[in-house]
């Protein structure tokens, strides 16, 4: 690691972060300041910036292994991602990355819970920018915001929506990050019930038990007024997005 920093454009670790802490406690603090650290964590105890170091070190350090990481997912896909691969890159020991990364699996939590995230924030946006009461507007706007998302990031996308990772099942700290989207919709929803002549009254052919019994889970992301039948539309018309861009 002779030589390396911790540039972007390098990929290499800076040894100091590598470390968590420079050797020298002048070095910290100066360090500290550069980082911006100091103006977040007090340093009044003698204990408390080695510790806020050491968080911040090992935080530049992961980001960088999922920089990495998300790189090789690009060439290899999911299925062939290597921590491996992703320390040589770093021109870090692979022993070393596992005392950042418990395993694949835990990369790839973190490459989906970030694209999750990254999905959630452009979509977000887009719907944001249009007046509230243009209901097709914000509908087209977050459209918009997940197909040039895709496009921009055509293999993320296919980790979210594509095919299983063999082996891989995501945990629930992926849940949180993967209804961003969704909550985009379930506001347009119960916005759009107010807002459209007839949308509040029942259908005429009530749905039955079993697809009630379905809709359970999305139920508390939408006002309890909007109807069954009105949520089982918009969630059709959400899947027909999402396969639109995929396929």
């Amino acid at each position: 690691m002779d030589g390396a920093t911790n540039s972007p454009e390098s990929g290499a670790l800076d040894p100091s972060l590598a470390c968590g802490v420079p050797s020298v406690k002048s070095s910290a603090l100066e360090w500290c300041h550069r980082s911006g650290l100091c103006h977040d964590v007090s340093v009044s105890s003698p204990e408390s910036l080695p510790r806020a170091v050491r968080r911040r070190g090992r935080e530049e350090i992961t980001q960088q292994i999922v920089a990495a990481a998300r790189r090789h997912l690009a060439v290899e896909g999911a299925p062939g991602l290597s921590l491996r691969a992703v320390a040589r890159e770093l021109g870090m020991v692979s022993s070393a990355v596992y005392r950042y990364v418990a395993g694949r699996d835990e990369l790839l939590t973190l490459l989906i819970i970030d694209a999750y995230d990254a999905l959630g924030a452009a979509v977000e946006d887009a719907e944001g920018r249009v007046p509230r009461a243009d209901l097709a507007g914000r509908w087209a706007a977050a459209c918009h915001g997940v197909r040039g998302w895709a496009l921009a990031h055509p293999h993320e996308y296919a980790l979210l929506y594509g095919s299983p990772v063999p082996g891989y099942a995501a945990p629930v700290t992926t849940i949180g990050p993967a209804t961003r989207v969704t909550m985009v919709l379930s506001r347009l929803i119960g916005d759009a019930v107010p807002a459209v002549p007839g949308a509040s009254a029942a259908g005429r052919d009530p749905l039955d038990a079993p697809w009630r019994a379905a809709l359970a889970p999305v139920r508390r992301f939408v006002p309890p007024e909007v109807p069954d039948e009105v949520l089982v539309g918009g969630l059709l018309a959400w899947t027909y997005l999402f396969g639109a861009v995929y396929f």
